[in-house]
C-alpha cells in the first residue's frame, strides 16, 4: 500500500521531533540566564496546534522521489520546517498587529502582558515587540539547525544536504520578499490582481508547497526532471491555498480559524479578494473601498461589498481553476504521485481554518 503524505502518525511525529529538539536546546540557553528557558518554552508553545503541512509537503516530496516513509531521520529534517513557519507567522502578527494566533495571544500580545503583569521596568509594548523580533529570529535559526543536525546524522541524506540546502535557502528569501511585497501593497491606494497574485506566490505559494516539496524531494537524490514536475503541481496547489486563507481570514469562523474574522480588511490588506472587489464594483464601491479598508468600523461593510461585486464568487472560481491546474499536474506525474499527495492537497485547499 502506498505511504500518504497526509498520514496522521507522520504528524504526530513530527510533533515528538520538535518536542525532542526542544528538550535539547532549553538546557543549553538556560545556562545562559534563567528567563532564556523560558524562551524556549515559548517557542515550543507557538508550534503546538499547527497544520503541518509544510513537514507534509516535504513528506511527499520525499516518498515521490522514493524515499523510505520509516525513514525517522527524515521526519526530523522535515519537522525543522515548522521554525520556518513559526517565524514568519510572529514576525507576520507583529507586522500586522494581530492580538490572537490559533486561539491565543500572538507572540508579542503575550510578553506585553507579562511585563504588566510582573509590573516591569520600561515599555510593555516595546517590550513584547522586541521579544516577538527575537524569538522569530531564534526560529529561523532553530530550523537551520534541526534541517542540518537531521541530514548529517542520516547515511541516506547526508549527500542531498546541498541541493536540500539549497531550495531551503531559495524559501526563506522568497518568503521575506513576498512579506515586503505585502507591507509595500498596504502602502498603495490599490493593487491590481496580477500584482496581488505576485504577493500570493511570493508569500505563501512557493514556500508552503514548493519548497518543501524540493526540499523533501531532494533529500531522496531526485532528478531535475521530477523537481520541475512538482514545481508544476505546486504552484497553482499554493496559491489556492492562499486564497482559501484570504477568504477564511475575511469569512472564516474565528473558533474555527482561531483569528478574528475580518483581520485582513481592518490591516488593509490588497489581498487578490480586494483586488477582485476593486476590479468588479462601481465607483461607489471603490469608494467605499478607499474609505473603509484599513479600519475597524469598515470591516462589515467591505465584506459586504466584497460579497455583493461577485469578488467572493470570483475568488472561489479562482480556486477551483487552480485546483484542477495542480489535479492535472499531479496526473502527470502518475498514480503512486497522486496517492501520495492528492488527499493532502485537497486538505490544503478545502479546509476551514
Amino acid at each position: 500500500m502506498t505511504a500518504r503524505a497526509d498520514d496522521p502518525e507522520f504528524r504526530t511525529q513530527v510533533d515528538v521531533a520538535l518536542v525532542s529538539f526542544v528538550d535539547r536546546q532549553r538546557p543549553i540557553l538556560a545556562e545562559l540566564g534563567p528567563d532564556l528557558g523560558e524562551f524556549a518554552d515559548s517557542a515550543l508553545g507557538f508550534v503546538v496546534g499547527g497544520k503541518r503541512l509544510r513537514p507534509q509537503f516535504c513528506f511527499a516530496g520525499w516518498l515521490i522521489a522514493g524515499g523510505s516513509p520509516t525513514d525517522t531521520g527524515f521526519v526530523t529534517a522535515a519537522a525543522s520546517l515548522e521554525w520556518l513557519q513559526a517565524s514568519a507567522l510572529v514576525h507576520d502578527d507583529l507586522m500586522d498587529g494581530s492580538d490572537t494566533r490559533r486561539g491565543r495571544p500572538s507572540i508579542h500580545r503575550e510578553y506585553e502582558a507579562r511585563h504588566r503583569t510582573e509590573a516591569r521596568s520600561g515599555d510593555a509594548a516595546g517590550f513584547g515587540l522586541s521579544t516577538a523580533v527575537l524569538l522569530g529570529d531564534l526560529m529561523l535559526s532553530w530550523c537551520d539547525e534541526m534541517l542540518t543536525r537531521a541530514v548529517l546524522d542520516s547515511p541516506s541524506m547526508a549527500a542531498n544536504l546541498g541541493n536540500a540546502r539549497r531550495f531551503l535557502d531559495l524559501c526563506k528569501s522568497e518568503v521575506v520578499a513576498g512579506q515586503f511585497l505585502d507591507v509595500v501593497g498596504q502602502t498603495r491606494p490599490s493593487l491590481t490582481v496580477d500584482e496581488a497574485m505576485k504577493v500570493v506566490r511570493y508569500k505563501s505559494a512557493k514556500y508552503t508547497v514548493e519548497r518543501p516539496l524540493h526540499i523533501g524531494a531532494a533529500l531522496a537524490g531526485a532528478e531535475p526532471d521530477l523537481i520541475a514536475g512538482l514545481t508544476d503541481v505546486a504552484l497553482p496547489l499554493g496559491e489556492a491555498f492562499q486564497l482559501r486563507d484570504d477568504v477564511l481570514g475575511v469569512f472564516g469562523d474565528p473558533s474555527v480559524t482561531g483569528k478574528p474574522a475580518g483581520d485582513d480588511l481592518r490591516e488593509g490588506k490588497r489581498t487578490v479578494l480586494v483586488a477582485r472587489t476593486s476590479e468588479l464594483t462601481d465607483d461607489a464601491g471603490r469608494a467605499l473601498l478607499q474609505e473603509h479598508l484599513g479600519t475597524a468600523e469598515g470591516i462589515d461593510a467591505v465584506r459586504e461589498l466584497i460579497e455583493s461585486s461577485g469578488a467572493l464568487a470570483a475568488v472561489e472560481a479562482d480556486i477551483a481553476r487552480l485546483e484542477d491546474q495542480a489535479e492535472s499536474a499531479l496526473s502527470a506525474l502518475g498514480p503512486e504521485a497522486r496517492d501520495i499527495l492528492g488527499p493532502l492537497a485537497l486538505t490544503a485547499t478545502r479546509r476551514t481554518r
